[in-house]
């Protein structure tokens, strides 16, 4: 008789692969639902359960969940995730693969302290097996109330719980802290200087007053690049070139109805030229329904000097393996490792980060 597998390791596997396949949010949601109903059961109650049909009858466990759970249990990889592996997406030609292989951490996360589906301590551990050697979490600012944006004080807390949680996790593996704040109408940061000098890395997005006139956007995007609390200019165009994402179950989940966005209006060479002057590092955001900078722009901050940070924006643990399209994307205009700072360790980032501010 085979050896019976991890059944819960296998339906958490089968939801990362769907999310990192950008599958319907509920698919994954049915399978993380499981293993979270199953993980406090023995493996011998599994094991009975299985045996006599009774899976189903527990909260969160359906027909196709608890056929995979069987499998695993009679040694036998899930016939569902043999399908899901054996479709996994095409290889990365050899400069995208080497820009992957150089990546040591991923600089704009997000957790279900805002609007990502997933704790803090799964999105670390996915992390972990990725291979990464941090992870940043980068939960929202107070200002985006519709995703659940961490107020002054709920960031203080969190700040103290990340300390918590990396006491606990595998040695040469960190969590820094962060924050994707909101770059406000005037240009200013949405969150109390104080905090973000404490924090490791801080990202700045626009989410508002996106069809700003181009004079007025230029200004705004010049104001926050100058602020030496910011490290990364995030989705710079704030496009959207594709419908919602997967995995995205978190409280804050905004809809995320299917629609496209323009870019934003400005004048990139000023903005990229000013992002070069301090040291401002601009993100290639890896999300496949942004895709932002486009690829021209990626091409004028390489020219104007910038540095890169090729992130995956993820608020779901199979998202954290997007970083692959953003490598594509980097690789296809030129970008060198050297000038992408998420190939630095967590001390080099760190150092760059303080000694910015």
């Amino acid at each position: 008789m085979a050896r019976a597998r991890d059944p819960i390791a296998d339906l958490r596997r089968i939801a990362f692969l769907l999310e990192r396949a950008n599958e319907a949010t509920y698919r994954v949601r049915a399978f993380r639902s499981a293993a979270k109903a199953l993980a406090g059961l023995p493996t011998a109650g599994l094991t009975e359960r299985a045996g006599n049909g009774t899976l189903t009858e527990l909260a969160g466990v359906g027909d196709v969940t608890a056929r995979c759970v069987a499998e695993s249990l009679a040694g036998e990889e899930p016939v569902y995730l043999r399908r899901l592996v054996a479709t996994e997406g095409s290889d990365l030609d050899a400069e995208a693969t080497a820009l992957r292989a150089a990546l040591r951490g991923d600089c704009h996360t997000h957790s279900d302290w805002s609007d990502g589906g997933s704790p803090i301590e799964e999105m670390a551990l996915a992390a972990v097996e990725l291979g990464h050697e941090y992870l940043v979490l980068t939960d929202h600012s107070p200002r985006l109330t519709v995703a659940r944006g961490l107020t002054a004080e709920r960031l203080r807390r969190q700040l103290d719980h990340v300390a918590q949680v990396n006491a606990a996790l595998p040695e040469g593996f960190r969590i820094l802290t962060g924050i994707e704040v909101d770059i406000l109408a005037d240009g200013s940061l949405d969150q109390d200087d104080d905090l973000l000098a404490r924090l490791d890395v801080v990202v700045g997005s626009v989410h508002s007053g996106l069809k700003d006139e181009r004079s007025k956007m230029t200004r705004r995007m010049l104001k926050a690049v100058a602020n030496p609390h910011l490290d990364i200019l995030g989705h710079v165009t704030g496009r959207m070139v594709s419908s919602r994402p997967a995995g995205v179950t978190g409280p804050g989940d905004r809809g995320h109805r299917a629609r496209t966005r323009a870019e934003s209006d400005f004048d990139a060479d000023a903005v990229f030229a000013a992002c070069a002057e301090h040291d401002t590092a601009v993100e290639i955001n890896s999300r496949p329904e942004r895709q932002d900078p486009p690829k021209r722009l990626i091409r004028r901050a390489l020219e104007a000097g910038c540095r890169f940070a090729i992130n995956t924006d993820a608020h779901a643990p199979g998202q954290l393996d997007w970083q692959r399209f953003g490598c594509e994307r980097a690789a296809l205009c030129g970008v060198p490792a050297d000038r992408v700072i998420n190939t630095w360790s967590a001390e080099q980032l760190v150092a760059w980060t303080h000694n910015r501010a």
